[in-house]
């Protein structure tokens, strides 16, 4: 497994960002995948994370599985989650992201999942990414920590 780049600000990866969730990725070259422990902060009902805190970790998951299967950046354009089990605070689970399918470096689809230390899944997703303009991706990469130019040579 790689680990991926993570940058200074965003909510889900950024190193400096205090109140953001600080996670780290890694890739086999095609599944992207990171660990997650919630904390008593992201509940939405008492001891029930909060839907949009798995929905934000899907999204991200999925933007990197399209930055790994399509070596650039993307927006996502549309998110559809199913949650089907509760995600308790202090539950560590592992999150997966892949690209299924690029039609044409136009639209990206892509799947996630959110399984708990049994393997049971939690929730699934799917989404579909539009691709960030170069000009765009190399203004972003300025935010990654590290030398971003390793970024953009990682992108290819």
């Amino acid at each position: 497994m790689t680990e991926l780049p993570h940058t200074h600000s965003c909510f889900v990866c950024g190193e400096s960002n205090a109140i953001g969730l600080n996670l780290r990725f890694e890739t086999d070259g095609h599944i992207v995948r990171t660990r997650f422990t919630p904390r008593p902060e992201h509940v939405g009902f008492k001891q029930v994370v909060h839907g949009g805190i798995i929905a934000t970790l899907l999204d991200e998951i999925m933007a990197w599985a399209m930055a790994v299967g399509a070596r650039r950046f993307g927006y996502c354009a549309e998110l559809t989650v199913r949650y089907l089990k509760p995600l308790r605070p202090g539950e560590e689970v592992l999150v997966f992201g892949e690209l299924v399918a690029n039609r044409g470096n136009r639209v990206f689809d892509t799947k996630g999942e959110v399984k708990d230390k049994a393997g049971d899944i939690l929730a699934t997703a799917t989404a579909r990414y539009l691709p960030i303009k170069t000009e765009d991706a190399a203004d972003m990469a300025t935010d990654f920590a590290g030398d971003a130019r390793k970024t953009l040579d990682w992108l290819g």
